[in-house]
């Protein structure tokens, strides 16, 4: 599902985000990406959604070598790979219903197409009684479920998780992670990036350790090192 080949990104002057990272993931996997802040996580997703491009190496993704992806091709990639960010990035004067139509209005789908999904994306995350409130009348675990719910309007292929739970309480942090664990079994790859020791630790899952831009740490079955 997704490959990096030796993949180094450099910042002028001479800082390298990212040196000689070489991994896999199947389709269908839960990987955490664990590390300290400015080792290079954040880095790895940015060349992932092509925001930005790799100095060095390959990334495939489905079988499609996105190195040098051509800018018209990118909404199509942003289409097969959901992101959910920790500070939701929802629109404050739009509905739930409304935040995730938007992303599929944008990308130029029909009406009838959007009103089909949105109440099934809505269910999916649970929100579905409450689709024609506010940003501001849900709680921080409600709007990150409409990000997720925003994230998943296009059927990816994959999520990416960027520090999800990094805004809530512990109490909202498991239902997010309870949340992404059932999407994953539902068949959708997870990459979650995250600082959370206890998330990770818990999950039992694969987790990827970077630190100062390398893999230091693949473990199937792993916890959080640092």
């Amino acid at each position: 599902m997704i490959h990096f080949k030796n993949v180094t990104k450099v910042y002028p002057p001479n800082t390298h985000a990212l040196r000689d990272v070489d991994f896999h993931v199947a389709p269908g996997e839960f990987v955490s990406i664990v590390g300290q802040s400015g080792t290079g996580k954040t880095t790895l997703i940015k060349v992932l959604i092509a925001e930005e491009r790799p100095t060095k190496g390959r990334i495939i993704v489905g079988g499609w070598d996105i190195t040098n992806i051509p800018a018209r091709h990118v909404p199509i990639l942003r289409r097969q790979i959901g992101v959910v960010f920790q500070d939701y990035k929802l629109l404050p004067r739009k509905t739930v219903e409304e935040n995730v139509a938007f992303a599929l209005q944008v990308a130029g789908e029909p009406m009838e197409k959007i009103n089909k999904i949105v109440p099934q994306v809505l269910k999916i995350v649970g929100l579905e009684e409450k689709h024609e409130r506010f940003p501001d009348q849900l709680s921080g675990g409600e709007q990150q479920r409409v990000s997720i719910a925003r994230a998943l309007s296009h059927r990816p292929k994959i999520l990416v998780a960027d520090e999800p739970t990094g805004n809530l309480d512990a109490i909202n942090t498991r239902e997010i992670i309870d949340l992404l664990m059932k999407i994953n079994e539902l068949g959708t790859t997870i990459l979650l990036v995250s600082h959370n020791r206890e998330v990770v630790n818990a999950l039992k899952k694969r987790v990827v350790t970077i630190d100062n831009g390398q893999i230091v740490a693949d473990q199937e079955r792993g916890k959080y090192i640092l």
